[in-house]
């Protein structure tokens, strides 16, 4: 024996030493791949359309050869090697690799550490051929473990499953679910957000008692709806997940029978929820069946809630039953969690001592005791479900939390310590009464006789029969020892997760991963690490917002060889389940036989310009394969209706570019050839469309030959200023620019000599071609091309190409867009008729000087210094506007306009012939400006103000003695220079703009711009007297420009009408900047013309909003007006009272209201009288002001004041007095009190304050006040934390601090906790916090919600 040892002591050292070699020589080889570079190939399968959204992802080392990345991408995309290629995305190589290329990938090509992008295409016009099956039944076993991919947890962000060197998308794609997992079991697809009742689903289909149970249910197809019925779409998703060879399956008919939509899907919810609304379900669809109580047979436990009173042992108690139990992970207020499910369990039925205030009131002894109060466990179900409560609530932030403290679970859990637990051996007296005590967790409360049935006696770990509790006998301890078969694991946070399983095979003791449609071998290793935790010490709710991964919801089965049932063999199932298996194997042949004619199918759109509709008509062509040119064509002319409108034999299909409008090719002589070859493959989408050319019967079809352009050809006429519609030829891109002439004069009759050809290469790009000798490639013609041709006699060919009539004309067509124009309904007529006072003149500028000049409407002054600056800039540039009115008077038309004529119509034209032309450019506008006055029905408001410039007047004497900022001096200098024409002191965009440029004449007159308008009548919707326009309008035109060319037929000048642009379902928005051009705009849009002061510069449209304090709702719209940059608040005010009067029957003293900032609902700084827009209170468009009416003078004389809204709280009444203003000199906390202190005659020592909190009034409730506010801040200014108070208007609560809060019953606080959750809710402040609404989880067994809109 010794000898023996001796000899194979150096065997055994030789053995150590080889290993040792063995690992030394992996390791230089792990080194050494870590230290190779990389190629990421990134591939793109565009063979199926299903498919072509869906990326494989490859990171392999960098010698990895050609034919080894061919073998990896089949495996990966789940096809058999050599039925596809691989090609470079880039399309610069469109030749495939070459599958037999040993070379490595850096040398074919590939860049390390860089994406590499692929594209898996067909191989010879066929698809690719999927891998076949060989995953065997779901029940099998004997796998090994080493060619399992072990996967648990939820999908990694980088697509990683448990390989460094090669990784895949996480998105699964279509082909990838055709093949059922090496493990042989079946995946669920997840719908969006379904993965809880994946993992429910799937743990119930591995319980065998419930499977099996569930196919001996037989479904009456007379009797109720297949789509709605839940039991029976169960039933057909097992069998799936048992029969089914695809690798996962859809759950979208259970869900459906649920009546939940596609909505539902992006619902989360809780898993434990979802288990307690589906059996609940359940049960109501097998009531009286032989399933009714299945739920009840396998899920449910009794348990007893009592009461004992300490001093005489009476017992009261009630009997409750329960599908799981919900254990606390931490109970509240600890520090430290329970570490096992055991200790859980322990504190579950820890009775709790009722003493003191707490004592319970005994029956017997007719008096209140000290009593003990618990659970007892009665009855434990077959299969024992275990809720692990780790979603809590954090009341110091208010916010939902996830608990992920560690909690162990044995694989074996011994239930019998935790049963009929006898605290003492008192003797007892037993009650069946209502103790009142609730239920914790998810315990149903079922109240019963004090008598049980004979079933009862006979449940497993207690006699239930009115014996005493010495006389009590326990099942062996076996009898309760359960069986871990199922975690249902939550990865994430409170706010949202991802749920899977983790369940053991009853069949092989095999733990899996069912992550959705991934299914995994795992290990006990793997269960270990959902008891969750983490390292290092934390406080309580720590853990609020942390991610982790750990079991929320046990599943045991209880271990008792009688009972437990194994499941069902194919062989087995009862008939009924057969003929389901048969249909659903019929079901999925015939999907498999449609893939396949889906792989063969080739899908392309399809256009048609119909002959009788004359649109062009799209649809799609579904073409086999192996169909010749002949029957797609036939197929493609009943397609598009065409089909006894014209003969068959004068359609052909042509290929055709949808995008450039672009016939590639025709197919002439290949009309027996099959589509597959004709269109390159089957492919998911195809570059190019077809056309179904159609022809009369009188001409011949062109051939299309590839390499040709088409070329839209438009013939300019110079004399008539029209572009006829195009003609279409096709010429090829090495033609010179002769011979293409010699074309086009071909198909035009055009004389070559004379044409002139004008190329537009893109929008307003054109391009005069003139070089005889140069291609059409060199000039830039590309597949679809348009030119301009014009060949006459007129000298105009001798002009600079950008200065000549045809340039003119192109340019204008390319930028003319046609609008339909709305006119008011009442025209009130010509802006002539409309003015009702001639142009201000020396004279009346003399007349307004004095210190009248503050009364004087602040139209009057704006309008008179508008005129006077206009003709004197007018004088400076006449001879320039002369000169050019007259050379381009060739080109444009002109008219003169109404208002200057000695007798103008009082309406706008109604035929083209009253005005010597239709067409106007806009030199020819209006000069006279003169609307010092118009009639109240076409302003907007009596006394709308342009801006405060008295033009002569000093300055503007103010009620409060102070004068106010001077605007009219520098104005009024600058316009007797003749200089830039403003009523702005700044030059910024302040959204309206001016209708003048800086030299003070019209901006219509800078450029000479396209504008034709006719009349036309709207056939539906158009009232009496309602007229429109057709536009003809250069896009460049300004829309100051436009406006006046609209004045004609608006029939007032363009500062009394708005413009509104009309937008998809009629709603309109004013356009008011006008220095923008009408570049925004296109053919066929709507304008709207309204009456009314349109803005001018430095105007702005204000929304003003009564502030009242002490009203429900202290915010009421009032009316919109408009204020002027430059305007003081005075003035502004002035303006308001009659508007006020007329609109909103108001009749205030300027003296006893003020206008203030609005923020939102919040009022903010007071403004005073001498305060100027823009200068000292910034404006901006659509603005909104506060009006406050004042019961006393105002108060605020200086922007160095704080003027604070109070209100007091009276605790010993419960209610807030209404609000009161107090005006402080400073914003010394001190000052605040004196001030509050003389409001209420509260001693200074005894009054605290608090800032309101939130949106004005800063409501709150009258039971949160007391303590919620932050009462009595240390600090000794109001402009620092916490109380930030540095502008007007922030609530201040105060309080006597003496005075008592009034002591409550608890029907008084419930009913005034009623009263202020309506009052709180009616002005939109809520009552408690509620971080979001969250659906509640609802199983329809109609089939679908109801339709009621008030049902929750």
């Amino acid at each position: 024996m010794f000898k023996n040892r001796s000899h194979s002591y150096p065997d055994k050292l030789y053995c150590r030493q080889s290993i040792f070699d063995e690992m030394q020589r992996r390791f230089t080889q792990i080194e050494s791949a870590a230290e190779e570079p990389r190629v990421l190939c990134i591939v793109q399968d565009t063979t199926n359309a299903k498919t072509v959204n869906e990326r494989l992802t490859l990171n392999l080392p960098a010698s990895t050869t050609v034919s080894k990345l061919y073998e990896d991408v089949a495996q990966k995309a789940g096809y058999v090697n050599g039925t596809f290629c691989l090609v470079w995305a880039s399309g610069i190589n469109t030749a495939p690799l070459d599958q037999a290329d040993e070379r490595s990938l850096v040398l074919s090509g590939f860049e390390a550490g860089k994406r590499n992008f692929l594209q898996l295409t067909d191989k010879d016009g066929d698809q690719p051929q999927i891998a076949s099956d060989e995953s065997g039944t779901a029940d099998s076993s004997g796998l090994d473990d080493s060619s399992q991919d072990r996967f648990i947890g939820p999908l990694p962000r980088d697509g990683t499953v448990g390989c460094s060197s090669d990784y895949s998308s996480p998105s699964y794609s279509y082909s990838s679910i055709l093949n059922k997992s090496d493990t042989g079991y079946v995946g669920l697809v997840n719908q969006a957000m379904t993965c809880y009742l994946n993992s429910l689903l799937q743990t119930l289909f591995m319980t065998p008692e419930f499977r099996n149970t569930l196919f001996k249910w037989e479904f009456e197809e007379s009797e109720e709806d297949p789509v709605t019925s839940i039991p029976y779409q169960l039933q057909r998703l097992f069998v799936l997940l048992q029969t089914s060879k695809k690798r996962a399956i859809e759950t979208t008919d259970v869900t459906r029978s649920f009546g939940w939509d596609s909505s539902e899907a992006w619902q989360q919810h809780d898993v434990q929820e979802l288990c307690r609304v589906m059996f609940d379900a359940l049960e109501q669809k097998w009531k009286q069946t032989e399933q009714a109580d299945l739920i009840n047979q396998l899920y449910q436990g009794k348990l007893k809630d009592y009461v004992r009173c300490l001093e005489c042992g009476y017992e009261s108690w009630r009997i409750d039953t329960y599908l799981d139990i919900p254990l606390v992970i931490r109970p509240f207020g600890a520090s430290q969690a329970f570490g096992s499910v055991e200790e859980a369990l322990q504190a579950f039925i820890q009775p709790e001592t009722l003493d003191g205030p707490n004592q319970y009131f005994c029956e017997r002894c007719k008096k209140k005791c000290d009593a003990r109060k618990g659970l007892r466990f009665l009855h434990f179900p077959y299969l024992l479900t275990l809720q692990l409560k780790r979603f809590d609530f954090d009341y110091t932030t208010m916010h939902r939390i996830k608990l992920n403290d560690r909690m162990t679970f044995p694989e074996e859990l011994d239930m019998s310590p935790f049963i009929d637990v006898e605290d003492e051996k008192s003797p007892q007296t037993e009650s069946c009464t209502d103790s009142g005590a609730e239920n914790e967790g998810s315990c149903h409360s079922d109240q019963m006789s004090n008598d049980f049935s004979t079933d009862d006696a006979v449940d497993e770990g207690i006699c239930l029969d009115n014996a005493s509790s010495t006389e009590r006998v326990l099942k062996p301890k076996s009898s309760l020892t359960f069986e871990l078969f199922s975690v249902m694991v939550h990865s994430g946070s409170a706010a949202g997760g991802h749920y899977y399983a983790c369940i053991k095979s009853f069949s092989d003791s095999q733990w899996y991963s069912f992550n959705d449609q991934h299914v995994s071998k795992i290990t006990q290793d793997d269960i270990r690490k959902t008891y969750g935790g983490s390292s290092g010490s934390r406080g309580y709710y720590s853990s609020a917002f942390a991610s982790s991964t750990n079991a929320y919801m046990l599943m045991y089965r209880l271990k008792e060889p009688s009972r437990n049932a194994k499941f069902l063999d194919v062989e087995d199932f009862p008939e009924h389940i057969k003929r389901l298996v048969h249909r659903e194997k019929e079901s999925e042949e015939q999907e498999k036989r449609q893939r396949e004619i889906d792989r063969n199918t080739c899908k392309i759109k399809l256009f048609c310009m119909h002959p009788v509709k004359m649109m062009m008509m799209e649809n799609k062509l579904e073409v086999h394969k192996d169909k010749t040119l002949r029957e797609a064509t036939e197929m493609a002319y009943k397609l598009m209706d065409v089909e006894g409108v014209v003969p068959l034999d004068c359609c052909r299909l042509v290929k055709y570019d949808e995008f450039h409008e672009y016939l590639e090719r025709s197919y002439e002589g290949e009309e027996d050839m099959p589509m597959g070859l004709l269109l390159g493959g089957v492919k998911s989408s195809y570059m190019f469309d077809l056309l179904l050319e159609i022809r009369r019967p009188d001409q011949k079809f062109q051939a299309y030959k590839p390499g040709e352009v088409m070329v839209k050809v438009h013939v300019v006429d110079l004399k008539s200023e029209t572009i006829a519609a195009p003609v279409s030829v096709r010429a090829y891109l090495n033609q010179s620019i002769t011979e293409f002439k010699q074309l086009i004069a071909q198909a035009t009759g055009l004389c070559a000599e004379t044409m002139r050809v004008v190329l537009e290469r893109c929008y307003n790009d054109l391009r005069l071609l003139y070089v005889p000798n140069k291609t059409l490639k060199a000039e830039g013609f590309f597949r679809s091309n348009k030119v301009f041709v014009e060949s006459s006699d007129s000298t105009d060919h001798q002009a600079t190409f950008t200065e000549s009539l045809l340039w003119k004309l192109l340019d204008r067509h390319g930028n003319t867009i046609r609008l339909f124009v709305s006119l008011p309904e009442q025209s009130p007529g010509c802006l002539a008729n409309r003015t009702s006072c001639p142009k201000a003149s020396a004279d009346s500028e003399d007349s307004f000087d004095g210190a009248t000049g503050s009364q004087r409407p602040v139209e009057a002054i704006l309008e008179e210094s508008t005129e006077k600056l206009k003709n004197l800039s007018l004088q400076q540039t006449s001879s320039t506007s002369d000169s050019q009115k007259s050379s381009e008077h060739s080109d444009f038309e002109l008219i003169d306009s109404p208002a200057q004529e000695s007798e103008a119509p009082s309406q706008p034209p109604e035929l083209e012939n009253q005005f010597p032309s239709d067409e106007r450019s806009d030199s020819d506008v209006n000069n006279d400006r003169s609307t010092s006055s118009v009639d109240s029905d076409i302003l907007s408001s009596s006394h709308s103000s342009d801006t405060l410039c008295n033009a002569d007047s000093g300055p503007l004497p103010l009620a409060n003695g102070l004068d106010s900022h001077s605007i009219t001096s520098s104005r009024r200098s600058k316009a007797h220079e003749g200089k830039k024409e403003t009523w702005d002191t700044a030059e910024e965009d302040s959204g309206t703009d001016s209708e003048y440029d800086e030299n003070g004449k019209s901006k219509a007159e800078a450029q000479y711009l396209y504008f034709k308008a006719e009349l036309y009548s709207q056939e539906e919707g158009s009232g009496d007297g309602q007229k429109c326009l057709l536009v003809h309008v250069d896009k460049r035109i300004t829309l100051a420009a436009f406006k006046q060319d609209l004045e004609p037929y608006v029939g007032v000048p363009s500062t009394q009408f708005k413009v509104f642009r009309v937008y998809a379902n009629n709603q309109e928005f004013e356009s008011v900047r006008l220095n923008e051009t009408l570049s925004t705009f296109s053919d066929e849009n709507k304008i709207t013309i309204r009456l009314g002061r349109a803005l001018k510069k430095g105007e702005y449209r204000v929304k003003v909003y009564q502030l009242l304090v002490n009203e429900p709702e202290p915010c009421k719209f009032l009316l919109d007006t408009v204020f002027a940059k430059g305007m003081t608040v005075r003035q502004s005010k002035e303006e308001l009272l009659p508007q006020l009067k007329d609109q909103c029957k108001l009749e205030l003293s300027i003296d006893r209201f003020r206008l203030r900032k609005k923020t939102w609902k919040n009022p903010g700084t007071v403004f005073l009288d001498y305060h100027v827009y823009e200068e000292d209170i910034n404006i901006s468009s659509n603005w909104e002001v506060f009006l406050e009416v004042l019961e006393e003078p105002e108060r605020m004389k200086s922007m160095s004041q704080l003027a604070v809204l109070t209100r007091r709280w009276c605790p010993s009444q419960m209610k807030l007095e209404p609000f009161r203003e107090v005006v402080l000199e400073s914003s010394s906390v001190d000052e605040l009190k004196e001030k509050l202190s003389e409001l209420s005659g509260i001693c200074l020592e005894n009054l605290e304050f608090a800032k309101g909190r939130g949106t004005f009034p800063c409501d709150i409730s009258v039971l949160e006040i007391h303590q919620d506010l932050d009462w009595n801040p240390k600090v000794s200014t109001l402009n620092v934390w916490p109380l930030y108070i540095c502008d007007d208007g922030a609530v201040i609560f105060y309080r006597d601090n003496t005075e008592e809060l009034m002591e409550l019953s608890e029907d008084e606080r419930n009913e005034l906790m009623k009263k202020e959750s309506s009052r709180l809710l009616k002005t939109g402040h809520r009552v408690s916090y509620s971080p979001r609404k969250e659906k509640a989880l609802k199983i329809y067994l109609d089939g679908g919600p109801t339709k009621d809109p008030g049902q929750d």
